[in-house]
């Protein structure tokens, strides 16, 4: 089974307000990106919050996720993949995390099937979507990579990791660009959700 890890536990400063909660088409950044989720193969959905904990939990728990709290979370995103990592290590059905970051709004379902199968038939630690040549997200890190992830530097994050294993990454080229697409200002989120 894979998990998948979505992460919102930052400030959003740049953006002035909660990422997780901005409007795209008539619904916010986490509810799409977890109304995608629950169309693949993913077993669970666990969203990992920590700036105003409690008032973003009010905001988020009518999703059908765990959600978990960062208390560090200004330590940067690898304190939140910590937390839930620490979480998963429990469930000996976990194999891997499909890690997505909440800035991400644009996840295609059949993307994220094909990573799973790709990550079963593989057996890669790693498998990546790769849009002209450039990396985006989802993740998959198989549960291989888990104390690896815990054992890394916070201030470095989970790309030292991943750039350690480059012959057991599967890069998959896909023509959708929402793969790199990140919107952590007002001008990109207008760019990018308003002008669609």
């Amino acid at each position: 089974m894979i998990a998948a890890v979505v992460l919102s536990a930052g400030e959003s400063s740049r953006m002035g307000r909660p990422k997780a909660l901005l409007p795209i088409d008539g619904e916010t950044f986490l509810e799409r990106i977890v109304s995608v989720l629950k169309q693949t193969k993913i077993g669970k959905i666990v969203v990992v919050i920590g700036h105003n904990a409690a008032e973003m939990k009010q905001k988020i728990e009518h999703l059908p996720v765990e959600i978990l709290i960062n208390q560090k979370y200004r330590r940067g995103q690898l304190s939140s993949l910590h937390v839930a990592i620490r979480y998963l290590l429990a469930d000996p059905n976990c194999g891997g995390i499909l890690v997505h970051l909440v800035d991400h709004p644009y996840i295609d379902p059949d993307l994220v099937n094909r990573m799973i199968e790709a990550a079963a038939t593989s057996g890669k630690l790693i498998v990546v979507p790769r849009h002209r040549g450039k990396r985006g997200h989802p993740v998959i890190l198989s549960r291989k990579l888990f104390n690896e992830l815990l054992a890394a530097p916070l201030d470095q994050g989970a790309k030292t990791v991943v750039n350690a294993h480059p012959n057991e990454t599967l890069a998959i080229d896909v023509d959708d660009q929402g793969v790199t697409i990140d919107i952590d200002t007002p001008d990109e989120y207008r760019e990018h959700v308003k002008s669609k």
